[in-house]
């Protein structure tokens, strides 16, 4: 479970929010909506733990995620605005360098398998700035999969997709809420994802 509470944030001189809770469990998706520059990018940052609230705090289990990080951050993929992906390493290497900076196990044929499933077969081998927006999301998906994290905070994931890969994205949120797993998300779009929960700020 994954919960806020009373949170207040503040940018510069400016309160975003304040009073805020929340409370997400296994299998639940949260959407978080509204105009830009109305904090949805600094509240995933709060959750992550990458800032800190004004007020208020965020549990992980039951545990502050500022008192026991470690283990929170073991749980979590986060993946903001940036791609985060270098840009100089195949799509291929990107996917071993994480694993291998996660500390998680993964074979060469299981990084193989995980972009062929997201249609990258014939790419794996490019350097990544040679890839349109589309495939590099893709490379991300892929990334989302071998990550093996419960806890996904995505800001914006559908940006620079098609049609078609807005369709394998919100599948692969559903196939892992179904699997227990738990997603906060901004988006602009309209979301066909089970256990939806909307949060307008």
């Amino acid at each position: 479970m994954l919960q806020a509470r009373v949170l207040t944030c503040v940018r510069g001189e400016r309160q975003l929010f304040s009073n805020l809770d929340l409370s997400l469990s296994a299998g639940q998706c949260l959407h978080v909506r509204g105009e830009n520059g109305v904090g949805k990018t600094s509240l995933l940052r709060l959750l992550t733990g990458l800032s800190k609230p004004e007020v208020g705090d965020i549990l992980f289990c039951g545990l502050s995620i500022f008192h026991d990080s470690e283990s929170y951050r073991r749980n979590l993929l986060f993946l903001g605005h940036r791609d985060a992906l270098k840009e100089d390493l195949t799509a291929l290497e990107n996917l071993e360098m994480y694993a291998a900076l996660d500390d998680v196990e993964l074979s060469t044929e299981q990084a193989l398998a995980t972009l062929w499933r997201f249609g990258l077969k014939g790419r794996e081998d490019l350097p990544v700035n040679c890839l349109s927006a589309g495939q590099k999301k893709r490379v991300l998906m892929a990334r989302m999969v071998t990550r093996q994290a419960s806890v996904w905070i995505l800001d914006e994931p559908f940006n620079a997709l098609d049609s078609s890969a807005v369709l394998v994205l919100q599948d692969l949120i559903a196939e892992h809420l179904s699997e227990g797993g738990l997603v906060v998300l901004t988006s602009h779009q309209d979301l066909a994802i089970p256990n939806l929960q909307v949060l307008d700020l």
